[in-house]
């Protein structure tokens, strides 16, 4: 076995008990409370040690977030290999596709995972930073997309970027708060089109 393939298995394992970790931080909050729960406790709960949970998650709000770490690639990837003709408006909002994804697998899991983070503001505000690391991936993608129309400004790419991630806030703000009845696509689509015009 190469050392390529060691590290890819280590990864995938290191994952997988991580997600494990998380999913069971994510259940012990949603029944208590982020406030109201330690490290100790999520660490007694995983059947580990506090210094186990600490070295595979990090941190509470991490236990909460990790599982939206890979989606600001995922969707600047999406913007690379979309179609050259789609304009930059049009390409942001169906690489956001990827977020959407998550909230079609398991609605009732994301609007409770949803509300959690809208209503705790530690997990709000990492969130946030996340999607701020997210817009250079994305101003970075739109700059390299194909197609013969001349590229924006990094500064208009940029700012096109942000208004992508506060569209996709606003959709979900509105999802969470009318229980997750309204179709969340149809709202990313409204808050776009909001812009758009």
């Amino acid at each position: 076995m190469n050392g390529a393939a060691r590290t890819s298995t280590r990864d995938i394992a290191r994952a997988a008990i991580r997600a494990e970790l998380a999913e069971v931080a994510s259940g012990l909050f949603r029944s208590k409370g982020f406030e109201q729960v330690t490290i100790n406790d999520l660490a007694a709960a995983a059947g580990v040690s506090r210094s186990t949970f600490l070295r595979y998650v990090g941190s509470k709000e991490e236990a909460v977030l990790s599982a939206f770490d890979a989606y600001g690639e995922q969707a600047a990837d999406a913007l690379r290999a979309g179609p050259a003709d789609e304009d930059d408006w049009a390409a942001l909002r169906r690489a956001l596709d990827v977020v959407i994804a998550y909230h079609r697998r398991d609605p009732v899991r994301a609007l409770a995972t949803t509300r959690l983070v809208r209503n705790t503001p530690a997990l709000c505000a990492r969130l946030l930073e996340k999607q701020n690391g997210w817009r250079p991936m994305l101003a970075r993608a739109l700059a390299e997309r194909p197609g013969d129309a001349p590229r924006a400004t990094a500064l208009a790419l940029s700012v096109k970027a942000a208004a992508a991630l506060g569209c996709l806030n606003i959709a979900l703000d509105h999802w969470s708060a009318s229980d997750g009845r309204p179709d969340l696509t149809a709202l990313l689509d409204e808050a776009f089109a909001a812009l758009a015009g």
